[in-house]
């Protein structure tokens, strides 16, 4: 058996895939993917695997996104940290949902599962995945609440998103700063990856904002923008390769 891992979180990932090869030394891990766009590449680029393990919160913003980018042809088990009422979605849209973290248990029932699934129910399943694909549009505006007011936004108008300990702050280009209340995996999932990444655990970031990239040390990236920010930016070296792919992008909505 051929297993993708879509998982951005290394601990994560290491411990799935040795759970998978302790309960099947059978199953082969052909790829770990960490983002939105890592895994549409690596699904238009390589032989299909058998079974498809998807973290929903990537780097880049949320799993669903892929199916909105390609047809995805092959069976999903979810890891999810997310509440019952999602969860419930997702037991009727795949294989099985396992809740972070993963207990070796609740995976090896999922496989057992899935290797019983008939050609029929298989079939079945294939063709209801459609349905993960999000139903509504990026957002080119956002309101931000001010006191006993609703301040429209512009999403060109913004250069980043700021997690500060428990709390987000939204910077805008002409550099003023609001708090807002949603969290930054809330936010990912309402934006446009063309035009948002994010960057690392603390920031998402405007394409159109940055205006200086340095290599810094081990072959990490440092990103500057248009405004001044609480802390350095920094991309790690495993996805330096797919920011700089981002940046240059010139695919348009």
């Amino acid at each position: 058996m051929r297993a993708l891992i879509v998982e951005d979180e290394t601990a994560a990932y290491e411990n799935l895939a040795q759970m998978l090869t302790s309960i099947d030394p059978a199953i082969e891990i052909v790829g770990n993917t960490e983002s939105v766009r890592q895994t549409v590449r690596w699904l238009e680029n390589n032989t299909k695997p058998d079974i498809i393990f998807m973290d929903i919160h990537l780097s880049d913003g949320s799993a669903f996104t892929i199916f909105e980018m390609m047809e995805v042809a092959t069976p999903i088990i979810f890891t999810t940290a997310y509440d019952q009422y999602a969860i419930d979605a997702f037991r009727v849209n795949s294989v099985d949902y396992l809740l972070k973290p993963v207990k070796q248990e609740r995976l090896e029932s999922a496989l057992t599962k899935f290797k019983r699934l008939s050609h029929t129910e298989l079939t079945q399943y294939l063709e209801q995945i459609t349905r993960l694909r999000p139903a509504r549009r990026y957002k080119d505006k956002m309101l931000l609440p001010v006191k006993d007011k609703l301040i429209p936004i512009n999403m060109k108008d913004v250069a980043c998103f700021y997690k500060a300990d428990k709390s987000t702050q939204v910077f805008l280009r002409d550099g003023t700063t609001y708090q807002y209340s949603k969290t930054l995996e809330q936010i990912a999932t309402t934006l446009n990856p063309l035009h948002f990444t994010r960057a690392n655990k603390q920031y998402i970031i405007s394409r159109d904002s940055v205006t200086d990239i340095t290599i810094w040390f081990d072959n990490r990236l440092r990103i500057s923008l248009d405004v001044n920010t609480p802390e350095h930016i920094y991309i790690s070296k495993n996805k330096a390769s797919e920011f700089k792919e981002w940046i240059t992008n010139e695919d348009t909505e």
